[in-house]
């Protein structure tokens, strides 16, 4: 692999890092913040992976690095596209980035809840809709439709011994790209105010001695 397209694959992961890292520093609280984050989280998620796979993976066809499963074993080879989106999404702590299917390779990337095997569903049913988000447990989850780009893709898919489905086209579905974020348990507030303390006694919370019963100047 080329100096210039090693660097361009490592500026892109380091890219990706900084910018998820950032985005998603501050803790959203409520759901609509908790929505729009996750947008703008899985846009760049989608932006590195096309970039990646466009401007590397298929950049190098033909002329000796080669995409393969088993990169780590030789320097000729470079990451999956699958591969190189976790790889830097595990530098992210903020948030849980990772990808889905209902026909994944790796047993890891099925869906977690029966609520993500829902949206996976609709995203595949629904092409104009691209994008789902929705409260799961103690998480808020969003998940983005991971397309065939290239036709690579779809054969790598489709000629895979571990494969389960084998008849992916061009711009399918494959399965999405998901974000966690990990709710509080409860919606933050201001605090109450502590208790207020006894007032001291005074002249004015004394016991005031009854009336004689006959006044003093009755005689």
């Amino acid at each position: 692999m080329s100096t210039r397209h090693l660097g361009l694959a490592a500026g892109l992961a380091g890219w990706f890092m900084v910018f998820a890292a950032s985005v998603t520093s501050a803790d959203p609280s409520y759901e609509q913040t908790y929505e729009q984050t996750a947008r703008i989280v899985l846009d760049v998620v989608k932006a590195f992976r096309t970039a990646y796979v466009l401007h590397v993976v298929e950049h190098t066809r033909g002329a000796g690095p080669e995409p393969r499963e088993d990169w780590e074993r030789d320097a000729h080879f470079i990451p999956l596209p699958a591969q190189f989106v976790k790889a830097a999404a595990g530098q992210v702590t903020s948030v849980e980035i990772g990808l889905i299917s209902l026909t994944p390779i790796n047993p890891a990337n099925r869906p977690r809840t029966p609520a993500e095997t829902k949206a996976l569903i609709q995203l595949e049913k629904d092409r104009q809709q691209s994008f789902l988000s929705f409260p799961d447990g103690d998480h808020f989850t969003a998940v983005s439709a991971d397309l065939a780009l290239v036709r690579s893709c779809v054969e790598c898919h489709n000629r895979h011994p571990q494969s389960v489905r084998k008849n992916f086209r061009e711009w399918d579905v494959m399965g999405g790209l998901v974000v966690r974020f990990r709710r509080p348990a409860s919606t933050p507030g201001l605090p109450l105010p502590p208790d207020p303390s006894p007032r001291p006694s005074d002249l004015f919370d004394q016991s005031v001695p009854p009336p004689p019963a006959t006044p003093p100047w009755v005689r």
